[in-house]
């Protein structure tokens, strides 16, 4: 904790999870506290307003948007976290300039409209400033790798695509144009990406502060404890259940893995589970929020707004892959807790389930609601604010989870703070998705995957998953999909995958930064709690979440995304028995230690079921329950000797 000589203001620095990053931010106290969460509410209640019962046109919105994210962004991210308090007042002053920049195309845009878009010197240089404002406070917020790809894509367009030779040339544009194309049109600051922030994101990050805030996430915890402590290995499951259940939730990895993982990691380590596989279950569950409905965090907004795909639908398709990994994620747990001999909790540490449901039941209705409305084809905005408003009347039918007026006024103004890390790094992407459509590289890049893959579009997927993983090294999950998803899903499409499974493989295999050495956050964040080696901590994450990398692939050669939902079970039971079997073969357990030619029985198996031919996976399918009920007998047999 540091205080600076001001006595009206108290600065303290901490290093804390944003749900994209770890980064460090001010907390305010005295005169400035009261200001900062003036503004915060303010920012909440504006967005409620606009995506409720305002009319506003998308631009104006948006820029309003940006003014309170740059705002609140730079009095939150000091200049450098060495030495804050010296630079409060140089980030105040940013934080007036952010409010300028965005107010004065509110209230000069119909001049330049008057101009016929010919775009006078004052225009220039606030839009030359509004970019640097964006720029810099990303680089606060998130670090160096999306400002640098911001100021490489503002460079190719202006100079640099000209010293490129071959397909990747471009003789450039001017100046003027460029800064008229990212701050005045719909493809730049403002744009298709920044309205994502401002209506479906932000709205479902304020109803997952509003739900947290009321109570739920410690109910979510009870509930698994009561459901799973007496399984074997049952605090590893808990965290695996309770993850699915936060992570519908809050949709990040990091912010999941820290909500969950300290009550879940020392359960695990306290039944004999190593602390580095104890920490890998944590991170590995907490990766599925991100891809488990009905929230999954800002990509799927993204990928609703781009494909035009209802965003219910994207929901509807999404469950059974979804429980498809927690389960994958499970059968780890249950050789692991086989392999080391696990004990259940003891009766003193799981709570009683009729307690639990009678204490928290009311929890599950702002859920409810949230669904109901989306499958009833309601907008997700719409949907998170009922959901919002769902949440302040059932909290108001037990007396320990009244929303409070100061309770509200605190969900208001942390939904915001919580929004500022994504919203900044929206807001920065459409100068890359800005350039990409201004300069036709999209289409260049498509090409060149289908060069590279030369028209097998396995190859082409394998690509898509290297070039994630390249990207997640140093790109949050949201704009790791986004870049991806704009270069590279034309390609899958051209190959022949429809256009849902297409960004569908692309938002998954977006996700594996989280788990995935040698830059995994989550993974990361899991082994400062269970203070195991990260990069040990990383690579179990890894093995744990296999299933990430091998559904996508039935995204493009099954029927479990577009089928019938008699051919959506069957493709799903098929690629579940695989990855029961792949977890088999690479662990090289099963209630024992199995040798090499009984794994190779189980890798045969695994190729099988996952080869796209109906006769193949039913004989994949016998072999497993085959394999499984030789296993399982010996097992018993085994027991019985022993206890003989």
């Amino acid at each position: 904790m540091k205080k600076p000589e001001n006595e009206n203001t108290e600065i303290v620095e901490l290093e804390e999870d944003t749900g994209e990053s770890r980064v460090q931010y001010r907390v305010f106290h005295g005169v400035m506290a009261k200001y900062f969460f003036i503004i915060s509410v303010l920012m909440s209640l504006f967005h409620l307003y606009y995506n409720s019962i305002g009319v506003i046109p998308d631009i104006r919105r948006n820029a309003l948007h940006m003014l309170f994210v740059l705002a609140i962004g730079y009095l939150m991210f000091p200049l450098t976290p060495k030495n804050p308090k010296k630079t409060l007042k140089l980030d105040f002053v940013f934080s007036i300039l952010g409010i300028i920049v965005s107010l004065y195309l509110v209230f000069f845009e119909n001049a330049l409209h008057a101009r016929n878009e010919v775009p006078i010197l004052t225009d220039l240089i606030f839009a030359a400033l509004a970019i640097v404002l964006v720029i810099e406070l990303t680089r606060r917020a998130t670090g160096w790798l999306i400002p640098s790809l911001s100021l490489l894509s503002l460079a190719y367009a202006l100079f640099l695509g000209r010293w490129i030779e071959g397909s990747f040339y471009f003789r450039g544009v001017h100046l003027s144009r460029l800064l008229y194309r990212m701050y005045f049109a719909p493809d730049g600051l403002f744009g298709s990406i920044t309205t994502i922030s401002s209506t479906f994101v932000f709205l479902f990050i304020l109803f997952a502060a509003f739900l947290l805030n009321s109570g739920a996430g410690e109910f979510l915890m009870q509930l698994s404890m009561a459901l799973l402590g007496k399984r074997k290995g049952g605090p590893a499951k808990i965290a695996i259940f309770s993850s699915g259940l936060m992570g519908s939730i809050s949709g990040s990895a990091v912010a999941n893995t820290v909500g969950t993982g300290s009550m879940t990691i020392p359960l695990m380590k306290r039944i004999g589970l190593p602390a580095h596989i104890a920490g890998g279950v944590e991170a590995a569950a907490s990766t599925g929020g991100q891809i488990m409905p009905p929230i999954m965090g800002a990509g799927a907004f993204i990928m609703a707004q781009w494909t035009q795909i209802p965003y219910y639908t994207i929901v509807m398709v999404s469950f059974v892959p979804a429980l498809m990994y927690f389960l994958s994620v499970s059968f780890f747990v249950h050789i692991k807790a086989y392999e080391y001999d696990l004990p259940v909790m003891e009766d003193k540490d799981i709570p009683r389930l009729r307690d639990v449901i009678k204490d928290g039941w009311h929890f599950t209705i702002p859920l409810f609601v949230l669904v109901g409305l989306l499958l009833k084809g309601f907008t997700p905005t719409y949907a998170a604010s009922v959901g919002i408003l769902a949440i302040l009347l059932a909290s108001y039918l037990n007396k320990k989870s009244w929303m409070t007026p100061s309770k509200i006024l605190e969900s208001l103004a942390l939904g915001a703070k919580n929004s500022i890390s994504t919203a900044i790094i929206l807001i920065c992407a459409g100068i890359v998705i800005g350039v990409v459509n201004l300069t036709g590289v999209g289409v260049t890049f498509s090409m060149l995957i289908m060069d590279l893959s030369h028209g097998y579009l396995i190859l082409a997927i394998l690509l898509v998953a290297f070039a994630s993983l390249i990207l997640g090294m140093g790109l949050p999950v949201t704009a790791s999909y986004i870049m991806l998803a704009v270069l590279a899903a034309p390609a899958l499409q051209y190959l022949g995958v429809s256009l849902l499974a297409a960004h569908m493989i692309i938002f998954w295999y977006s996700q594996d930064a989280n788990v995935t050495p040698p830059v995994c956050l989550a993974a990361y964040a899991a082994s400062g709690i269970a203070g195991s080696s990260p990069m040990k901590t990383g690579f179990a994450a890894w093995s744990l979440a296999k299933g990430l990398y091998i559904i996508p692939l039935l995204f493009a050669y099954s029927k479990l995304l577009d089928g019938t939902w008699l051919e959506i079970i069957e493709a799903g039971l098929m690629g579940l028995m695989g990855l029961f079997a792949y977890t088999v073969m690479f662990e090289g357990y099963f209630y024992k230690k199995i040798n090499i030619l009984e794994r190779f029985v189980w890798l045969a198996t695994t190729a099988l079921l996952f080869y796209p031919n109906i006769d193949t996976q039913y004989i994949g399918l016998a072999l497993v329950v085959v394999l499984y009920l030789l296993n399982k007998i010996s097992f018993l047999k085994e027991q019985k000797l022993k206890q003989a």
